[in-house]
């Protein structure tokens, strides 16, 4: 086996909130509700950021290490579009909070949604390079969603969260086919975030972006590919997920350019190839960088592996930058993720009913990039903060100085 993901673990949050119930509260139209494809989306508490989803991510898959093999992370590599500080990279806190060496990189990647990709091939390289058989790196990929969305109809499909991955050789999760991938990128303005915890978005020009990015990526992975087919070559297909339908539609045009297909075959392959990679998304939302990742979770607990079995992945990032790559999932991969507990995490997650998530999400600049100081008390946060007491999780404790002060619970 080669180089590419070890394992990958996600953190889904400890809230919840049903999309149904927030659309019918906010008066938006119904009939976008069903295009969404969701049930509902993770929300941080005003007590998480970035770094508490990255590291609580990271945790499990860092604690099943013995000594020597932490002391084998070389890289540890983060990547944001919600990060604390235009300086110093988060990655910084994730190193110390997960107690790792200190012979070891540590940055981080910004591109929008693309990032976690960015970061993962980074990391291959690097590990690809390491003279040492064993050498390792930590990526993760950690976002949540810009306050000011409320209100707006997007709001639905924004989520919280992270994916961790480790990455080192005899990948099982993720067997990257090095050199195996198309690229495309353009300038555009379909989605930004220009100030701390604003989220603009240009709905129309982003699927555009999206759609034209899927078409062209795949073209150069066919052309780079000799024999590559979409429907063939890939017993799965994992797509960054905006939302759920936004997949669903963007296959359809796909197979439609590459196959001509009609409706029946095109439903049947979404059903068959894609579907198993969107459940987690449609019960988490989008989680920006890690969105991907999300899919690539929610492929190994609900695709079927009895053999190494080769699957597509599409990444976009807004701006933007994309690409379709290969890879080969091992059946080891699919009992390892089990055994982490991901689909209990969901199930635990505390309900909120719409009042709640108001409430929570009006807080939630207490945190963002740029604030000086702020202190957070569990305690003031009723039922809501007592969930996460005794979980052994990483919150947010305070701000002095812009300095963050994190502890475990």
């Amino acid at each position: 086996m080669g180089v590419g993901i070890k394992a990958l673990h996600p953190y889904v949050g400890r809230s919840c909130v049903d999309i149904r119930t927030l659309y019918e509260t906010r008066g938006h139209d119904m009939s976008r509700f069903g295009n969404l494809m969701m049930s509902r989306k993770s929300v941080n508490m005003p007590f998480e950021d970035a770094v508490t989803n990255a590291v609580n991510a990271a945790e499990p898959l860092v604690r099943r290490l013995t000594p020597a093999e932490r002391d084998r992370i070389e890289v540890v590599v983060v990547a944001t579009e919600s990060g604390v500080d235009l300086g110093k990279s988060i990655s910084t806190y994730v190193h110390h909070y997960l107690g790792l060496g200190s012979r070891c990189r540590s940055f981080e990647v910004k591109q929008a949604c693309y990032g976690g990709t960015a970061a993962l091939h980074t990391a291959v390289g690097m590990v690809h390079a390491s003279p040492y058989d064993d050498a390792l790196a930590l990526v993760v990929a950690a976002d949540s969603a810009g306050v000011p969305a409320l209100g707006e109809q997007w709001e639905g499909a924004e989520g919280a969260g992270a994916v961790a991955m480790l990455v080192g050789r005899g990948a099982t999760a993720l067997e990257i086919d090095l050199g195996a991938s198309g690229c495309h990128t353009f300038e555009v303005m379909d989605t930004f975030r220009p100030g701390p915890g604003i989220d603009v978005v240009n709905q129309d020009v982003s699927m555009l972006a999206y759609l034209e990015c899927l078409q062209k990526a795949y073209e150069a992975y066919h052309e780079r590919v000799d024999g590559a087919d979409i429907v063939d070559n890939f017993a799965y297909l994992a797509f960054h997920t905006p939302f759920v339908g936004m997949v669903r539609g963007a296959h359809r045009r796909l197979l439609r350019q590459q196959r001509q297909a009609g409706q029946h075959e095109v439903d049947a392959d979404y059903e068959q190839r894609v579907r198993p990679s969107q459940r987690y998304g449609a019960e988490v939302g989008n989680i920006f960088s890690a969105s991907l990742y999300l899919a690539l979770c929610s492929l190994l607990r609900h695709g079927s592996f009895p053999q190494p079995r080769r699957i597509g992945l599409f990444s976009y990032g807004s701006g933007c930058a994309s690409e379709f790559f290969s890879g080969v999932v091992h059946p080891r991969a699919v009992g390892d993720l089990a055994a982490l507990g991901v689909e209990e995490a969901l199930a635990a997650r505390r309900p909120l009913t719409v009042d709640e998530y108001d409430k929570v999400a009006a807080e939630g600049d207490r945190a963002q990039f740029g604030v000086r100081d702020a202190r957070f008390d569990l305690d003031a946060y009723g039922d809501l903060g007592k969930d996460f007491t005794g979980r052994g999780l990483l919150v947010l404790d305070r701000i002095e100085g812009y300095h963050r002060t994190y502890r475990w619970t």
